[in-house]
């Protein structure tokens, strides 16, 4: 994935808002964004990703329609892959165990089967 140390927090937020909604043209990203700038504002972060290598665009009428470059699915592993190395010492075990207690409260008799039968499959896999 492209570097996202090299994006300020607005790109950040920007980023997150294209990838939750897959695309987005300036105007919907002005309306998702907390205390949004200008839409001129807006504008030029979005050529500015572009520049970077993070979006690319369509064009749809007279509109811009922004998307990432980056599938969803890759941007998830490298986020994943991320706060695993940085927060859990590189280890999935803690971060699984900081998500069940995080959500213990949270979780039905049917989830907890799901993550077992996830844990199964992992491991006949040799994952």
């Amino acid at each position: 994935m492209k570097n996202e140390k090299s994006l300020s927090r607005r790109e950040r937020q920007i980023m997150d808002i294209i990838y939750r909604l897959g695309e987005a043209t300036g105007g919907q990203v002005l309306d998702n964004l907390p205390s949004p700038p200008s839409y001129s504002a807006v504008r030029a972060l979005l050529r500015v990703l572009e520049e970077k290598g993070h979006l690319t665009h369509r064009i749809d009428g007279p509109r811009y329609v922004f998307l990432p470059t980056v599938p969803h699915a890759t941007a998830r592993e490298s986020a994943l892959d991320h706060v695993m190395n940085t927060f859990f010492a590189g280890s999935p075990e803690r971060v699984v165990a900081a998500l069940l207690d995080i959500s213990e409260k949270n979780l039905s008799e049917e989830d907890y089967q799901k993550l077992a039968t996830l844990i199964e499959k992992a491991r006949r896999e040799g994952r």
